[in-house]
């Protein structure tokens, strides 16, 4: 498939925040989250909000004709030129029955979001070849400690046309970062290798878990020896790794390299329960696979490219982002 690269976005740009899966609601009062807006509009863009993202049902989240309109309206907008998904949740894949692709297809733009949208963004490449941005939604903006990290990272990976380096911040938390008057635990970040190598692929990946519900259908991408992704979330837990994982490497028996995403403490994952399940794949004692690097359930994170060329190095440990 030939790949898209959507337009950086410039200074002025117009950024379409809009909630595919949960509702916005879902963590709290839409005046509450004004800060993010001001934030975004700080760094110099214009931040517009889709038409039914106050809608809040039952299950958290808006109904399939709201979401997939809201998705088709910010992509058929000219004037949008990223966008940008509120937050994760729980059901994004409702939606694919019912989206368009031609309207992607031929109005490429950035879409940026991470956790349940892992969906769409495989949905978006395997349908289209538009590369897409796994990073923070419109609620993490909300975060006062570690933001300047998440958003320079952010901006590097959206506003450049040139290779750079994806880099591990000094601190971490894992917490309620979307609420603001919850305590930070600060600590200690480091990147660490469990086997050596050097590699260099097209990436893919997200939230492991969500990677599931894309599985034998149209929107699962096919791609030889990628560079994979790989995170998991506050609700999952170790044994949920390790059944998942195994299904994944079954999908990709030729990856190329393994990036590991920062558990959060609510998973219960120790250093030795992954290298213990990683121990089992003989696939991972002959690529490089890093672990506990920014991004996922945690913060700070980065923002990366899905699709896009990507070098992975353990000596020295290094990501860079080729293209994209």
């Amino acid at each position: 498939m030939e790949r898209i690269f959507p337009n950086k976005l410039q200074k002025g740009d117009e950024i379409r925040v809009i909630s595919p899966s949960s509702s916005l609601i879902r963590t709290g009062k839409f005046e509450d989250k004004l800060k993010a807006k001001v934030r975004l509009e700080a760094l110099g863009f214009k931040v517009t909000f889709g038409a039914h993202l106050l809608e809040n049902d039952i299950l958290s989240s808006s109904s399939i004709a709201s979401r997939v309109s809201d998705f088709h309206a910010a992509f058929k907008d000219q004037n949008v030129k990223a966008v940008l998904c509120t937050i994760g949740g729980f059901n994004s894949n409702e939606l694919l029955p019912y989206l368009d692709w031609e309207i992607v297809r031929n109005n490429p733009k950035i879409f940026c979001g991470f956790s349940d949208i892992s969906v769409l963004h495989h949905a978006i490449f395997s349908h289209t070849g538009l590369v897409t941005y796994y990073g923070p939604g419109y609620i993490a903006f909300l975060m006062d400690e570690l933001q300047e990290f998440q958003s320079s990272e952010w901006l590097k990976a959206l506003s450049t046309d040139k290779t750079y380096e994806l880099r591990a911040s000094d601190v971490f938390t894992s917490d309620a970062w979307y609420l603001p008057e919850k305590p930070r635990q600060l600590l200690k970040n480091e990147w660490k290798i469990y086997h050596h190598g050097q590699a260099t692929g097209v990436s893919l990946g997200g939230n492991l878990n969500t990677l599931m519900l894309v599985t034998g259908t149209t929107s699962q991408v096919s791609l030889s020896a990628p560079i994979a992704f790989l995170e998991n979330a506050e609700g999952e837990d170790f044994y949920d790794w390790d059944r998942e994982l195994a299904h994944f490497l079954q999908i990709y028996p030729d990856l190329a390299g393994l990036v590991i995403g920062r558990f959060p403490k609510e998973e219960g994952m120790t250093e030795e329960i992954l290298h213990f399940i990683l121990d089992k794949y003989p696939l991972l004692q002959h690529i490089p696979v890093i672990y506990d690097v920014d991004f996922g359930h945690t913060q700070p994170i980065f923002t990366f490219p899905l699709g896009g060329d990507v070098a992975l190095s353990t000596d020295p440990l290094r990501l860079t982002i080729l293209n994209g």
